[in-house]
């Protein structure tokens, strides 16, 4: 396991009530109603927030990449992101599918900066090897 160089910010969460619960940050920027995948509840639920964490990084990444090879990226760059939870023997787990959008980049040049983002994304470092991880270019 990789140890970090540097702490370069902590997120901090308190949840209450699991997946039927709520969940605020300490900076009150995120606070969510938590509701079960599948349920008639109102809020989001853990799977989704992934989803949203993984892409988001995973565009961010995308942008470091292309700074560090002074390459542009489209402005309409996006990430369609789908996170399955599935039984695994007697326990859970996920799985991620991450579709790349990378409109107007030649293709060859689109999967090698999708290749490297993956190798430098947070999000990426920590599932690999842990769950299934596919990632296409639209």
């Amino acid at each position: 396991m990789a140890s970090l160089d540097k702490v370069l910010y902590t997120a901090r969460a308190h949840t209450t009530g699991g997946r039927d619960g709520a969940s605020r940050t300490d900076d009150g920027r995120l606070d969510v109603t938590l509701s079960s995948p599948g349920t008639a509840g109102t809020g989001t639920n853990p799977e989704q927030l992934f989803a949203a964490g993984y892409s988001a990084c995973f565009i961010g990444a995308l942008k470091a990449v292309a700074a560090r090879q002074k390459a542009s990226l489209p402005a309409d760059l996006a990430i369609d992101a789908e996170v399955d939870l599935g039984p695994v023997g007697q326990a859970y787990g996920i799985a991620v599918r991450l579709t790349v959008h990378l409109p107007g980049l030649d293709r060859a040049a689109a999967q090698a900066l999708v290749d490297t983002a993956h190798q430098v994304c947070p999000y990426s470092n920590a599932t690999r090897g842990n769950i299934d991880v596919t990632i296409a270019l639209a």
